[in-house]
């Protein structure tokens, strides 16, 4: 076949098979268009799940004839101009190509009225018809009917109602978390399904009520930093209320909605120091950007952007995520308490006491010292070893003993790994362990990267090493055990993951070793001790595997377990 122009036709199915997937991909366009507008409500009716008819109706600024006429035709828009436009764009929309595209696969309707324009127009597209009178209020309404009449092979790849419904749903629940500001209402077969009030600026709180239930707010923290010309806002979820799909993960750029795997895999990294395993953050963030830093023209979906300073964007997130992620919960910054006791060195849990001497009374006003500047309250009681009963100004705490020191001994040497490198404590005797002639080798092979974790290890023979170091704040733990775990550790490693996520986990696995057992008796002062380091330890509220380390029955709730005041 010989190389011949292509129809406008032909041209425009082309563009909209890469722009009009479902009828959820119309209502994108459509809505995104009446945001460009200026709209500050917008009212949407569909059918047979927007199948049958998909009518968005705003209040923004409306086009008179001209603009009626040009809204329809391919490449045609009102917010870019020049080339150079394309290196800051702040809309929504640029490509001109949506209207059109969606004409060529259904019968499309516009009316809309401008606030100087004594009437409104209506325009079918793809007629060849003028613009004629009709009433409208200042705005525009959008009707797009039998979607994909004119191509039944599309057709055929839409789903069930319900199915196509639950996508424009969905859609509706990102654009209404990124612009609060805007009221937005949905119908389906004459029946409201949704409706979101407008609120204020910004990622408003009444808003995530709407749209995702109070339980996220209460299971979240609010976060909002700026820095190298980059803000971020919204909320976090905590970690202990991560999910097992990444299905409540929301990130707004400029007010646009993008699904990027930078930006994924940063918000992915900043929360691994504190997920459980196959666990997904859930989180709604705005991040801002000056439009020239960002290329939003890669894709005709516009979900996929491209950072020209991606190094700079990702160390943003992660760091700020994380530091965020850190401070909150037990470990929030609180004044110092001078009566409180000091913290006790991480050695001091290692050898139990000989006895446990009773408990004395806890004196009324050192408890009320406690309770004004101290999160977790004071220690009442161990419960089989495992658990340590606090009492808080708030009501009750129960505390895991070995989640919660696991985390605090984590967090040390990481702190000094990242500073300086670990401290090494030299054995009096050096250890023997036997292992494997693969282990063997392995260690032989990783000297330098056990030297890094401050573990001083050589091999002895075939099937054996000599441990002659380990990191001081691990100087009670079994250098055997630990060893064996590291080797392991090391097996196991993902050479594709980043070198301080490996050496990180690398180190959880070792604040194991150094954390308090389970059955083991702590004096009454080491339960206060241990309360109070957890105060002054970051991500304290889980432990090295995403567990949670303690949890607060408030008084209300103690109070409905036992039926008071009904």
């Amino acid at each position: 076949m010989p190389i011949q122009r292509l129809s406008p036709d032909l041209v425009n199915q082309i563009a909209a098979g890469e722009i009009i997937e479902r009828p959820a991909s119309v209502l994108k366009e459509l809505l995104e268009n009446a945001l460009d507008a200026g709209a500050r409500a917008i009212h949407i009716e569909v059918e047979t799940g927007g199948a049958r008819l998909i009518k968005v109706r705003d209040d923004g600024r409306g086009m008179d004839a001209d603009d009626l006429l040009l809204a329809v035709e391919s490449h045609a828009t009102s917010k870019i101009a020049a080339l150079a436009d394309l290196e800051h764009i702040a809309s929504l929309g640029f490509r001109g190509e949506a209207l059109a595209s969606i004409a060529v696969v259904s019968n499309l309707q516009i009316t809309s009225r401008s606030a100087e324009a004594d009437h409104a127009l209506t325009l079918k597209a793809g007629l060849g018809e003028m613009p004629v009178p009709a009433p409208h209020p200042v705005g525009t309404s959008v009707e797009v009917r039998d979607l994909f009449h004119s191509v039944p092979a599309r057709r055929k790849f839409l789903r069930a109602e319900k199915t196509e419904l639950r996508h424009i749903q969905g859609l509706l629940r990102r654009i209404a978390l990124g612009r609060p500001d805007v009221g937005f209402e949905l119908l389906n077969n004459g029946k409201r399904l949704m409706h979101f009030p407008a609120q204020g600026d910004g990622l408003a709180a009444n808003r995530i009520k709407d749209v995702l239930g109070d339980a996220f707010l209460k299971e979240s923290l609010a976060i909002d930093v700026d820095a190298a010309g980059l803000r971020l806002s919204g909320w976090l979820g905590l970690p202990v209320a991560a999910r097992g799909q990444a299905d409540l993960q929301y990130v707004y750029l400029n007010g646009r909605m993008i699904r990027d795997r930078l930006v994924t895999q940063a918000l992915r990294r900043a929360y691994a120091d504190v997920l459980f395993k196959d666990r997904f953050p859930a989180y709604v963030l705005q991040l801002q950007i000056d439009p020239a830093q960002v290329d939003v023209n890669v894709h005709p979906t516009k979900h996929e952007v491209r950072f020209r300073e991606s190094g700079l964007v990702f160390d943003f997130l992660h760091r700020q995520v994380a530091r965020a992620l850190s401070q909150g919960g037990a470990s929030a910054e609180q004044p110092a308490l001078a009566s409180a006791p000091a913290p006790m060195a991480s050695s001091a849990w290692a050898a139990p006491p000989p006895s446990r001497p009773a408990m004395r009374p806890f004196p009324v006003q050192e408890a009320a010292a406690v309770y004004s500047t101290a999160r977790l309250g004071h220690a009442v009681a161990q419960i089989h070893g495992v658990y340590l009963l606090a009492e808080s100004a708030a009501g009750l705490i129960l505390i895991d003993m070995h989640a919660a020191h696991e985390r605090i001994v984590y967090e040390k040497l990481k702190k000094q790994y990242l500073a300086s490198g670990i401290a090494l404590q030299p054995l009096l005797v050096p250890a023997v362990v036997e292992v494997t002639p693969a282990e063997a080798d392995l260690a032989e092979e990783q000297q330098q990267t056990l030297s890094d974790l401050g573990l001083d290890v050589e091999r002895s023979g075939p099937q054996a090493l000599q441990i002659r170091g380990v990191p001081a704040l691990l100087a009670d733990a079994d250098p055997a055990a630990l060893v064996r775990d590291v080797l392991s550790d090391l097996t196991k490693s993902q050479s594709d993951a980043p070198i301080e996520s490996r050496m990180l986990a690398r180190l959880g696995t070792m604040g194991c070793h150094g954390s308090v057992r389970a059955n083991r008796r702590l004096m009454p002062a080491e339960q206060e001790a241990l309360l109070r380091e957890m105060e002054q330890t970051p991500n304290i509220d889980q432990c090295n595997h995403g567990r949670p380390t303690w949890v607060e029955l408030p008084m209300a709730e103690l109070d409905r377990l036992f039926l008071r005041g009904r």
